[in-house]
């Protein structure tokens, strides 16, 4: 059952970087189970451009994501009158392996054919999958979920990190939806082995899985009706904050909701083997976290096309900060992650 405070939390979240701190509040905690989330609210940024998503854009036909017979990089080509934004996580579906995209990618109108970084999350195929074409992806309806997964991407760079952790993930997925079912007197169907023996995709497509994560889904998906001042969310799993992500506009946060909440659903059903019960953290902490963030020692990256990362790293947590070169260097995407 959802559980929600009554309260708007008047502190301000200190996103010094490029905005003004008091251009964000926070609401919340609205909690199902163990994930509870925080709502972050605040003004568009002046310089913000609109973009189509990657799932939206491939939808519509919009863009072609190709395969190249690298692991580690793709090429994608806009061909209509939009901008795209690819987000770090989202999940290719199709070619000869699925892939993740680490970095976030801005992909202008008639952009042509430009090359993308990615890493493989379907370890052994190597060729067609069913009726899937092995010369492009056909769909990105899911992103990574799983802290651990994000980073090995993100942060390490690293195609046996990830295949580890993709292992991993898997692992925990199959045991918690396993142990939901025998909770309720039922046996699991279609075990993630027998369905998928080594893709994240298709894992995060089997049965038990969208069951479990849907519980989450269909009590928190509407907290955003009727707020149209939302810019972002943190979100914290057993009481513990795991991330949070805060865009340049209220309409590209809006596209993001529910490939994000389906991300943190799916995180929280891998992590309620942990009996504990819990409390989620209060406003206070989660400003505190993420300012500590934006603290952090920082170092850059230059994304083909024109986004730029800016990374910041303390002990306890990480903040990536995608901004627009055809933008004047204004920010459109924050992710904070915990350690």
């Amino acid at each position: 059952m959802l559980r929600r405070s009554a309260f708007y939390c008047a502190c301000l979240l200190g996103l010094s970087l490029a905005a003004p701190a008091g251009d964000h509040r926070l609401s919340g905690p609205y909690t199902h189970d163990n994930l509870s989330i925080f709502l972050i609210h605040g003004a568009n940024q002046p310089s913000a451009k609109t973009f189509l998503t990657l799932q939206e854009a491939l939808d519509q036909k919009k863009v072609v994501v190709y395969e190249t017979g690298n692991v580690n990089q793709l090429a994608v080509e806009n061909f209509s009158t939009e901008d795209v934004y690819i987000q770090s996580g989202d999940i290719a579906k199709g070619g000869q392996q699925d892939r993740v995209f680490p970095d976030d990618f801005l992909l202008p109108s008639k952009s042509g054919r430009v090359p993308i970084a990615s890493f493989c999350v379907e370890q052994g195929r190597w060729t067609r999958r069913g009726s899937e074409r092995a010369d492009r992806f056909n769909a990105s309806t899911d992103a990574v979920a799983m802290k651990s997964l994000k980073l090995a991407a993100r942060k390490k760079e690293d195609q046996a990190a990830v295949w580890q952790e993709v292992a991993m993930a898997r692992s925990q997925l199959a045991q918690a939806v396993e142990v939901s079912a025998e909770r309720v007197g039922g046996v699991a169907s279609a075990p993630l082995a027998s369905t998928s023996p080594t893709s994240m995709q298709l894992a995060l497509e089997n049965k038990n899985v969208t069951k479990a994560a849907g519980a989450y889904i269909g009590e928190l998906s509407g907290i955003i009706d009727g707020q149209p001042d939302i810019v972002g969310y943190a979100f914290a799993i057993n009481g513990k904050l795991n991330s949070a992500d805060v865009y340049a506009t209220h309409d590209l946060f809006r596209r993001m909701w529910p490939k994000l909440l389906k991300a943190s659903s799916i995180e929280a059903v891998a992590e309620k083997l942990d009996k504990r019960k819990s409390s989620p953290p209060d406003a206070l902490a989660i400003q505190a976290a993420l300012g500590d963030a934006e603290h952090g020692r920082e170092s850059t990256k230059d994304i083909a096309s024109r986004a730029k990362v800016v990374m910041r790293e303390t002990e306890k947590g990480l903040l990536f900060e995608t901004r627009d070169r055809d933008q004047q260097g204004a920010w459109l995407h924050r992710s904070y992650v915990m350690k």
